[in-house]
């Protein structure tokens, strides 16, 4: 889908402006390449045929004359996962020369699952202008969705919308999700609303709907939660200190897990030369939140009933999940900015309540964080489809 010839792209290139050619001179207004992203990634049109962004074009054709150097090319790339545009959009940025003349060409695919929302807008491609989709428009790339089609937590499941926690979804989630003058003026009711936000497909929460707002979940997913131990010494046959089972909506998991953290986090304070105390956590917080909130986000929840395992022993901690690897993440790209999502709507939903910001970067600021406070570098292991990662106390 996002393999464009060489040809194609000079002949879209040399063509105007239309559904699925957009030009821009530069980087310099990065808000309108994320709109065009966001256009081409709904395909309102229905055409099933990326959509292409020539940044170093002017509108009217003449080369821009811009360097396309790694920079660029990153920064363009990095608008895919920054969190600003969701669902994440399937992209491809690469540079090319047409025409002796020196461009950056994003190839955008069409998004399985619309609508796709750039800062909780949703935008569209009109001939060869970007727009603000209507309600009667978004109800339109909603029903485009086929729930066969789609990740595990965007499919439909049995229970009804009862299910959910509307007065929540209502005065929590939907705020954070959607602009505040979109949801100023759309007056449209909680099922569309729903069904906008992916949280309900076919009249039935979705899987990832029930995690995110659900009343129960785990009446229908019974390992959608986390279980935490702590021990009294190096084994698993040692003493339990300590035993939790954290459950109930998305938030809830979260923010009871950021308190479980700080309760058990121990603080030690070192006297130096220099006058004043260093005080150095065994385990800074930050890195814990980032990789059990990875956890969440990338466990499979589908075809089984295990929870998310922290183990918490003296001289180090274990969080294991059910499901490995997933897509294009491998043991040797792993925490290196690739990004591939087995739950995309459990991704989304993190970053509206505010526990994922960028995408990609949790592995990446969990080993800075630990590198900073002194710890050993995270283990990683790959048991029977599951995924487990070990943090060692700081030295």
């Amino acid at each position: 889908m996002l393999n464009l010839s060489d040809a194609e792209l000079t002949r879209r290139a040399q063509s105007p402006e239309s559904l699925l050619v957009e030009r821009k001179e530069g980087l310099s207004n990065g808000r309108a390449i994320r709109k065009t992203i966001c256009a081409f990634a709904n395909d309102l049109a229905a055409s099933g045929e990326p959509g292409v962004i020539f940044v170093g074009l002017k509108d009217n054709g003449e080369c821009a004359g811009i360097t396309v150097d790694d920079a660029l090319l990153v920064k363009l790339a990095n608008m895919r996962a920054d969190g600003s545009i969701l669902p994440m959009p399937s992209l491809n940025v690469e540079k090319k020369i047409i025409q002796d003349c020196e461009l950056a060409a994003i190839v955008v695919a069409p998004s399985p699952d619309t609508p796709v929302r750039y800062d909780g807008r949703v935008w569209i491609k009109v001939g060869p202008t970007v727009q603000q989709a209507s309600p009667q428009e978004e109800n339109q790339l909603a029903e485009k969705r086929r729930s066969a089609d789609l990740p595990f937590d965007r499919r439909a499941s049995s229970a009804t919308v009862k299910e959910l926690d509307l007065d929540y979804f209502a005065n929590t989630y939907l705020p954070n999700a959607i602009a505040p003058d979109v949801l100023a003026r759309n007056a449209r009711a909680a099922q569309e609303q729903l069904r906008s936000l992916h949280l309900v497909m076919d009249d039935h929460p979705t899987y990832g709907g029930l995690m995110a707002c659900g009343r129960d979940t785990r009446a229908w997913l019974p390992g959608a939660y986390i279980q935490f131990l702590r021990f009294a010494g190096t084994a698993m046959t040692d003493a339990i200190q300590d035993q939790k089972a954290l459950v109930g909506k998305l938030e809830d998991v979260l923010r009871q897990l950021d308190d479980l953290f700080r309760r058990n986090i121990s603080i030690a304070t070192d006297i130096t030369s220099r006058d004043r105390e260093i005080r150095r956590p065994d385990y800074p917080l930050a890195a814990l939140q980032q990789l059990a909130r990875n956890a969440v986000m990338h466990r499979s929840y589908e075809g089984t009933n295990a929870p998310i395992r922290i183990h918490w022993f003296t001289d180090r901690i274990e969080i294991t999940n059910p499901g490995g690897l997933y897509g294009a993440v491998t043991p040797n790209n792993l925490g290196q900015g690739v990004t591939d999502y087995r739950n995309p709507l459990i991704a989304e939903s993190m970053h509206h309540l505010g526990f994922a910001q960028r995408f990609g970067m949790g592995l990446p600021t969990a080993r800075q964080t630990l590198r900073d406070n002194g710890n050993p570098p995270l283990q990683f292991q790959f048991p029977d489809l599951h995924f487990a990662v070990s943090v060692r106390p700081s030295r």
